[in-house]
């Protein structure tokens, strides 16, 4: 795996300054390198918890990560302008997993919040598909059909947020956070550590704001949280907002995911 990472680096280096189309020689090169490193791998593993996958931070301090999820979807395009004023406002750091399809709704808004340094970007893909080699679906979403759409999910989104922050992502986390384990392998090979969670703050941001208060608050030390930034109509900021100040009165503190070795 190190010499894959190590070959691959050259040709990720070429890819991400190859702008013409999803069809460029660069990616299609390393979707054929990846493929041919993968051939006749069969996942035996699906799931949000499979190998590789990292849910919490690696320490003992009484830290956690809030992540926000923007997938873009028709009935989530926008934000929640009030819990972001409020993280910016109570300098709450944030780790915002942003997919394609979202940055292209709020190009504006998108360089705003890449812009503040409170806030880590992170690659949410770019279909907001489930990570696959061979197309397995979950909550009636197809996932990447093959080891090709599966780089183009990860990589043609890396290469978005780059172009436009001029710093490429380390984290992953697919849509709907599902995974078999070569998928993430590859994500792996792509440069990506894949994110998970240890708690579910807001369930597909359909929790009320009792419900995101409630899971926020039995966090414990290294807790990677799991929240929504894209919809305004739920209860997840208000939750949020609600949970932040009796998290800080216990005596936690906010990291982005990537402050800290994660397990």
């Amino acid at each position: 795996m190190k010499l894959l990472i190590a070959s691959l680096l050259i040709l990720i280096s070429t890819v991400s300054q190859s702008l013409s189309s999803d069809r460029d020689p660069a990616i299609e090169s390393l979707k054929q390198r990846i493929a041919m490193h993968f051939t006749g791998r069969k996942p035996t593993r699906w799931g949000e918890i499979v190998p590789g996958v990292r849910t919490r931070l690696a320490t003992e301090l009484k830290v956690i990560a809030l992540t926000l999820d923007a997938c873009g979807s028709a009935r989530g395009k926008g934000v929640d302008a009030r819990l972001m004023d409020f993280l910016v406002r109570e300098k709450i750091p944030a780790t915002l997993f942003i997919n394609a399809r979202w940055i292209d709704a709020n190009p504006e808004l998108f360089r705003q919040l890449a812009a503040n340094p409170l806030f880590e970007i992170a690659n949410h893909g770019l279909r907001h598909k489930p990570a696959s080699v061979n197309g397995r679906s979950v909550y009636g979403i197809d996932g990447t059909s093959d080891v090709g759409e599966l780089v183009e999910e990860i990589e043609l989104n890396a290469r978005k947020i780059e172009t436009i922050t001029g710093k490429r992502p380390k984290l992953y986390r697919s849509g709907t956070a599902y995974y078999d384990e070569v998928a993430v392998e590859i994500a792996n090979a792509l440069q990506h550590e894949v994110a998970g969670y240890s708690v579910l703050g807001d369930a597909g941001a359909t929790y009320t704001a009792a419900q995101v208060k409630a899971a926020l608050l039995r966090s414990v030390a290294g807790d990677v949280l799991l929240c929504h930034m894209n919809h305004p109509e739920s209860g997840t900021g208000p939750g949020i907002i609600s949970a932040v100040p009796e998290l800080k009165r216990r005596g936690f503190t906010f990291v982005r995911m990537s402050d800290l070795p994660l397990k």
